[in-house]
């Protein structure tokens, strides 16, 4: 079998595995599904097409013809797949009812988001005032309203849905739990890794439909940077709305800041969270456009940056300090390198030969790597110096964590670079290596508070 041969076998498993899944088909409509696409496959390779151009014609022709075709390369990762077919009328009367109860099902969610987050003032707390009690509890407000509309969206098994509840309420427990005063490190620790560990829960009832796909799980890294993008940019609408709110009232004699600081941006806030994961299921096409855009933008913008910063160390005598702000600090330029990373993986064309926007990449991880060693280097000396505390402990971790992963992706990349490694193995590394972080964030929420006394 050629290696043309090998690619459309697979490319044929993958539309045969899909459609496997979907309840509504006997074994026997998939044999027949599948026999239609051959025939079409072969019709066009003796027509003089090369077999993947002829496997992605098919599929446009049978998405013309069946919804099924046309939900699979709406739901298949490749982005290819989805311009081609779905270039289409859309407007048919399945998918304009699909549409309908998706947006039913984000206003419902969008709702319940913004009402639980109001739920507090029952028992007496206010958001302007207990910032203690809402910092370690906002992402339990928004992010199991999103995953009930990914799950319902999905069609996850009621099982799966038990563990998603589970999930949400150990988180729940740790947030409110442990005897915690306002001024205790475990507060800030936690406030930052609980929305960590919470999103993956997230990223479980996303990829609830296919749990063991690695390419479910990049499907899920792409929509973590859609989701932000669209967040973001409500966010700005909102901050112009806030705006233009205070000044025309304001403008009357009617002061409206309880309104905008009690209702509006908690509310807001909250449903803004579902409706970005609606808008990122409903309109990717936007931002497919957009987000590839801004990692080929701030990928070389970094890379300058961290190099300018290693330059800088090398000249300065100075170490680094490694006082809270400047750990947390550190470790978000770290994270952001690897969002980087994920998202331009997520948004390359597997069978692209290597360029030199891998070639960027791989000098931005390396900096990234240098960065990491020499904050590890500083943590270390610290800890033994004047011994431990959650913040050190917790940041020690995490750069050890990205220090396995940049690592192991830098050799990877240099791989692909020489074309000795193929691009799957990136991406399978990466999709392999997320419920660390996962594990990690948990570890940092649930056992963290008690093992340093809750400080």
């Amino acid at each position: 079998m050629t290696e043309g041969q090998d690619e459309l076998e697979a490319q044929f498993a993958q539309w045969r595995h899909y459609v496997q899944r979907r309840r509504e088909l006997r074994q026997t409509d998939a044999d027949e599904l599948e026999d239609h696409l051959r025939g079409s496959v072969d019709e066009l390779v003796s027509a003089g097409l090369h077999a993947d151009e002829a496997f992605l014609v098919a599929v446009k022709r049978m998405g013309s013809l069946d919804d099924l075709s046309r939900e699979f390369a709406r739901e298949h990762s490749e982005r290819l797949w989805k311009q081609l077919v779905l270039t289409g009328d859309t407007d048919g009367p399945v998918a304009d009812t699909r549409s309908r109860r998706d947006l039913f099902a984000m206003v419902v969610c969008a709702l319940g988001a913004a009402a639980s987050i109001k739920v507090p003032e029952l028992f007496g707390l206010e958001f302007e005032r207990d910032g203690a009690f809402y910092a370690p509890n906002a992402a339990l407000f928004a992010f199991p309203w999103l995953a009930a509309f990914l799950a319902w969206r999905r069609k996850a098994p009621r099982a799966l849905m038990g563990v998603l509840l589970a999930l949400f309420a150990l988180g729940a427990v740790a947030a409110n739990a442990y005897p915690l005063g306002e001024e205790s490190m475990s507060v800030v620790l936690t406030s930052i890794h609980l929305p960590i560990a919470l999103w993956f829960v997230v990223g479980l009832a996303y990829v609830s439909d296919d749990l063991r796909s690695p390419r479910r799980r990049m499907d899920f890294i792409r929509f973590t940077g859609e989701w932000f993008v669209y967040t973001v940019l409500i966010g700005l609408g909102g901050g112009v709305l806030i705006g233009f709110t205070v000044g025309t009232f304001s403008a009357i004699g009617i002061s409206p800041e309880t309104f905008v600081g009690q209702w509006l941006v908690p509310c807001g806030g909250m449903a803004a969270v579902v409706v970005s994961g609606w808008l990122v299921e409903a309109k990717q096409s936007v931002v497919e456009n957009i987000a590839p855009v801004l990692t080929r933008l701030f990928t070389p913008l970094f890379t300058l940056v961290l190099l300018a910063f290693l330059v800088a160390f090398g000249i300065s005598s100075g170490g680094i300090d490694v006082e809270r702000e400047a750990l947390i600090l550190f470790d978000l330029l770290l994270v952001v390198v690897l969002a980087l990373l994920l998202y331009s993986i997520s948004a390359r064309d597997p069978l692209a030969p290597p360029g030199l926007f891998d070639k960027l990449q791989l000098a931005l991880v390396v900096s990234a790597l240098a960065i990491d060693v020499l904050v590890l280097l500083e943590i270390t000396g610290r800890i033994s110096e004047f011994g431990t505390t959650p913040n050190k402990a917790a940041a020690l971790g995490e750069n050890i964590i990205l220090l396995a992963n940049l690592t192991w992706a830098a050799w990877l990349l240099l791989g692909l670079v020489r074309r000795s490694t193929p691009f799957a193995a990136l991406e399978r590394w990466q999709t392999t290596y997320l419920p660390v972080f996962a594990v990690w964030a948990w570890i940092v929420v649930l056992v963290f508070p008690p093992v340093f006394g809750y400080l």
